[in-house]
């Protein structure tokens, strides 16, 4: 189930692409937007992680920190990044235990039994760490409404 506007964010600490561990914590002070996809290397996902990375000047000037959360592991994030000239944080929730506590996943994910993925969800965090935005679909093809996430961050 997603997580309601008005509440506190969950907290977490992850792996980057470096495998370096980052934490929501690490952003306090700072609006973040959290931006969960389904997988590293599909096209509705590339798709929507380079709409981000083209749009990260005008998040930056809201003073919004933008971090990509999938179940993909740091490799295959690392691999993703690198050949989208992502520059903001993906985290590797290979555990899915952040993306359940946010949005949920996705069982048997494209027809894969056993396979699970992130549900594609964004959540815009204000500086204390409170929900100001929730957006997550079941659909994993459906992007998320770019105009109001920008929106929601200003």
């Amino acid at each position: 189930m997603a997580l309601a506007t008005g509440s506190k964010a969950p907290q977490f600490t992850l792996f980057d692409t470096d495998r370096k561990q980052v934490s929501l914590s690490d952003f306090a002070g700072k609006k973040v937007v959290l931006v969960f996809y389904p997988g590293a290397f599909t096209g509705v996902c590339t798709k929507e992680l380079c709409r981000f990375r083209d749009a990260l000047a005008d998040y930056n000037s809201l003073n919004a920190q933008v971090l990509a959360i999938s179940v993909d592991g740091p490799f295959a994030n690392k691999a993703f990044k690198d050949q989208n000239n992502i520059t903001y944080p993906m985290l590797s929730d290979y555990t899915r235990s952040i993306s359940l506590a946010y949005g949920g996943i996705h069982q048997d994910f494209a027809g894969l039994a056993g396979y699970t993925a992130s549900k594609r969800a964004v959540y815009v965090l204000d500086a204390a760490g409170t929900v100001t935005y929730a957006w997550v679909s079941d659909n994993p093809g459906v992007e998320p409404p770019y105009d109001e996430v920008k929106k929601a961050a200003d």
